[in-house]
């Protein structure tokens, strides 16, 4: 009201300099020095939303080359994609050598056959979920619908209140929610009651989502955990195995721990028993990982520990746990953006590569870069959301609603404004387009690293491979094999986790780049090629897998006492 009365008397004496009242008062009312705030605010919008996002395009996909596609069918040596695939490349190959936190060889080194049958119970402990599920296997020609292999599963929530269970109280409530499954089961038919009470211990299949010194087919020694988890208080370096066993006896859950498997495993298992050219099994939600069938003579002996001779007399591959966001270190270009997410995280140089390129991450970097976007270019009025300035309030999820436009919940202009208690009008439909190539420039980075990575494995393999072939008489052991895995035409890579199931496009990207990758190196996709293929349910289902195999090895081993 006062602004108003001070404009009328300003016009008032400017009718003295010969204007109307109504010309005076439109020019009060339009001139700058009316509006203070206004002009202080165009001031501070330094730069254009085009400006922003070109600048964005550049840091984000130039340095890797990945803000285009390589169009010919030629080799590419300087795609700066493929030489940072080799740089990532001399990583794993150091990492294979000595490192004890990563490139992890599990005790499976056979690939599923496709012919294991039978029912098996298998658990899969995730960091966020237990599940317990009954699974059918069926054989690689009869199984083609995932959902008809598992015939039962519970899932149960880990909430807080779960990780902060210390030592053997979280194994304990872990073989509590085993025997209600268990019990939900026999109601339902699908486990003998009779079995189950009076019979041996029910062989039990694990996915296991974190590290694992592993030293047999159902032992491991335990490793910290992370992600708030204190069930490894007071049992590092005991035996995982061992220790669900004794908790199990104790709480008389007739149930025993024959297998298990790494998460990353069990998801390149899984894939392996219905496509006999899966090589790779690759998870991507909140995380990442990478787990690779790789020649046992490219990894240093140290990384094995103690395993009897008869273990290398039958094993020329092995499955190898690569924690894979552990790599990347002074090789990924990181933006102004990501070195804000690095100083603020707790443990900045432990996961370089998942900083980039996981679910949990790629919310908080688009964050960050849209802060400043709203500073700079005036996106969404210029007025920042509060809830946008705390770190991780934007997740990988509303990342996607925005590149979408749309979900479950509603069209994705109102359902960003209810999330974020934007003013009525905003986003406006330029700010949800500006919004969307952000998103979409962040996403496509971090497909463009996947790639490379997917792709550094699959040369690394192949050139072992060859130099283990060199190395062999034709009639020695492995030689056939090794022969055979050279001349795979099709490799697949058996995929699962939120981002390559739900992000728009992302699986697509992620393909396209790998296709990139193969010409550029000099491969014609008609001869050679890596596809992604899902793995449904992987985890669980790897683990009955896992468990298969090793019930099958110890038949065979007992026919042949039986026959000594």
């Amino acid at each position: 009201m006062a602004s108003l009365k001070l404009l009328i008397i300003n016009a008032l004496k400017s009718l003295s300099r010969g204007r109307s009242f109504l010309q005076a008062l439109l020019a009060l009312w339009i001139s700058p020095k009316s509006n203070p705030n206004k002009l202080k605010k165009i001031k501070a919008f330094r730069r254009t939303r085009e400006q922003f996002l070109k600048e964005a395009k550049r840091i984000l996909l130039g340095p890797i080359g990945s803000n285009h596609f390589i169009k010919n069918s030629g080799p590419t040596p300087d795609d700066p994609l493929l030489l940072l695939s080799k740089k990532l490349k001399a990583q794993f190959e150091k990492g294979l050598q000595t490192n004890p936190a990563c490139m992890l060889p599990s005790y499976n080194h056979q690939l599923p056959g496709g012919h294991e049958s039978g029912q098996y119970l298998a658990v899969d402990i995730g960091g966020s979920t237990l599940r317990v599920g009954v699974v059918d296997l069926k054989g690689r020609q009869i199984t083609d619908d995932d959902d008809s292999t598992i015939v039962h599963m519970d899932s149960y929530k880990i909430d807080r209140n779960v990780r902060l269970l210390r030592g053997a109280f979280f194994f304990k409530w872990m073989a509590r929610k085993v025997e209600t499954s268990l019990k939900k089961a026999i109601d339902a038919g699908h486990i003998s009651r009779a079995e189950y009470e009076l019979g041996d211990p029910m062989p039990m299949g694990l996915a296991w989502s974190f590290p694992l010194e592993q030293t047999s087919p159902n032992g491991g020694n335990i490793c910290p955990m992370g992600k708030s988890f204190l069930a490894c208080d007071g049992l590092m370096g005991q035996d995982l195995g061992a220790t669900c066993n004794k908790i199990f006896q104790e709480l008389r859950v007739n149930v025993e721990v024959v297998s298990i498997v790494n998460d990353s495993n069990a998801t390149l298992l899984s894939s392996a028993y219905s496509s006999p050219s899966a090589r790779f099994g690759l998870i991507l939600g909140t995380g990442v990982n990478i787990a690779a069938h790789l020649p046992v003579n490219l990894i240093g002996k140290s990384k094995f520990g103690e395993r009897p001779d008869s273990w290398y007399e039958q094993a020329s591959h092995v499955m190898v746990n690569t924690e894979l966001g552990m790599f990347g270190r002074d090789i990924l270009p990181l933006t102004r953006w990501d070195k804000i997410l690095k100083a603020g995280h707790e443990r900045p140089d432990f996961q370089p590569m998942e900083h980039l390129v996981s679910g949990y991450y790629l919310g908080e970097v688009f964050r960050i870069a849209l802060v400043e976007a709203i500073k700079t270019t005036g996106l969404l009025g210029g007025k920042i959301p509060p809830l946008l300035l705390d770190a991780y309030a934007m997740d990988t999820g509303t990342m996607s609603l925005i590149i979408n436009g749309r979900d479950a919940r509603g069209k994705a202009e109102a359902v960003f404004s209810q999330l974020y208690h934007l003013p009525a009008d905003y986003p406006s439909t330029e700010d949800m387009r500006f919004m969307q190539q952000l998103a979409g420039y962040i996403a496509q980075r971090s497909a463009s690293i996947v790639a490379a990575s997917v792709f550094a494995l699959w040369e690394l393999k192949n050139e072992a491979e060859q130099n283990f072939l060199d190395e062999l008489e034709p009639e020695l052991p492995f030689s056939e094999e090794t022969a055979v895995e050279l001349t795979m035409e099709r490799t697949t890579v058996g995929y699962t986790g939120s981002v390559l199931e739900c992000f728009p496009g992302y699986k697509e990207t992620l393909q396209r780049y790998l296709d990139q990758l193969m010409m550029s190196s000099g491969h014609s996709l008609k001869e050679r090629r890596i596809d992604l293929v899902p793995a449904k349910e992987s985890s669980l289902l790897g683990a009955a897998v896992s468990l298969a195999g090793v019930m099958e090895e110890r038949m065979v081993l007992n026919e042949k006492k039986g026959m000594a």
